[in-house]
């Protein structure tokens, strides 16, 4: 396993890591959750992703089980939570977004679902357009001062809201958000190619990605249709197919294909190594409902002697999907 700093900290991260979203509660239960984290953790993932959000807190409390059985040394693995969503299926006035009371209260439910004393990592899973970014930043160095939380970041944040957030830490020296959760994957590059460059040169930024196969998409499972038993056909999330299963991005996973052929390897393991191929990429989650997948996806990190500069402009000229940087 390589690991790579979470941006300009000093935080260490597997290249892999392992993400419950979807699949925890949804798909799987503990003892298959077991399976899979004890594989992630003996092939040298050390990040565990999570959030108050998945499964209304019960995947936290999956993960929680499972922390608990294994026993393993706190120093030696990292593992997450995020505020926004709320835990709860009808949720009251202050049971969701980044209020200084959410932020700090969810955080308390976070750390007793999964059994830790402290988060190496707490996210704000969006943004919240109803509370001021000051508020944010004072809440979550109140949690670091606290000893509950380590660093802080942010998910699916634009490039100037996670400036904005800096700027108010610089004026009244607290810390700003260390990392961002965003999706990148051959479908959807622009927040990690073109929106948050220069976040990354100036003040730096971890990233850790969610989706890095697009849901499945780019595994090629979905060519001839959705099967029965994957993510896309789960009741709820509906919204997902509409927006991942459109034909014109099934038919450009179709000619990957092509290229994954030549290579004589898998698309996701193809996808997977694009993915971590970027050296601004810190992390990509894997969110595998099975021990094979999880084997399978895991052989990425062999691909990636693979992709010379060459067979990255080929993938280039097939998805069509690098964005267009400014002139200027």
């Amino acid at each position: 396993m390589e690991y790579r700093r979470m941006g300009k900290s000093g935080l260490q991260l597997s290249l892999l890591s392992f993400g419950s979203w979807v699949t925890f509660h949804q798909q799987v239960q503990d003892i298959s959750a077991d399976t899979l984290m004890g594989i992630a953790y003996d092939h040298g993932i050390n990040f565990f992703d999570n959030a108050e959000g998945y499964a209304l807190g019960e995947s936290e409390k999956i993960m929680g089980r499972v922390l608990q059985q294994k026993q393993w040394d706190r120093t030696s693995y990292i593992v997450s939570s995020k505020v926004f969503f709320g835990s709860r299926q009808h949720a009251k006035p202050n049971q969701t977004g980044l209020s200084r009371k959410h932020i700090i209260e969810a955080c308390n439910e976070a750390l007793q679902r999964l059994q830790v004393d402290y988060l190496d990592l707490y996210f704000c899973h969006r943004p919240d357009k109803n509370t001021p970014i000051e508020e944010v930043v004072w809440a979550m160095n109140h949690l670091m001062q606290q000893g509950k939380i380590i660093y802080w970041g942010t998910s699916e944040w634009s490039g100037v809201e996670i400036m904005q957030a800096h700027a108010f830490a610089e004026r009244y020296r607290l810390i700003g958000p260390t990392m961002e959760q965003p999706q990148y994957n051959l479908l959807e590059r622009n927040k990690m190619e073109n929106e948050y460059l220069q976040i990354f040169k100036t003040v730096g930024l971890g990233t850790t990605i969610w989706s890095p196969l697009a849901s499945g998409l780019l595994t090629g499972k979905y060519n001839n249709g959705i099967p029965a038993d994957s993510r896309l056909a789960l009741e709820n999330y509906g919204w997902l197919k509409d927006i991942m299963a459109t034909e014109t991005k099934i038919q450009a996973v179709r000619n990957l294909q092509v290229l994954a052929n030549e290579m004589g390897v898998s698309m996701a393991n193809l996808s997977i190594a694009w993915c971590v191929k970027n050296p601004n990429v810190t992390t990509a989650i894997l969110g595998a409902s099975s021990a094979a997948q999880l084997h399978e996806n895991l052989k990425s990190l062999d691909v990636l002697p693979l992709l010379t500069d060459e067979v990255m402009q080929r993938i280039d000229g097939i998805m069509q999907t690098k964005p267009t940087l400014p002139l200027y």
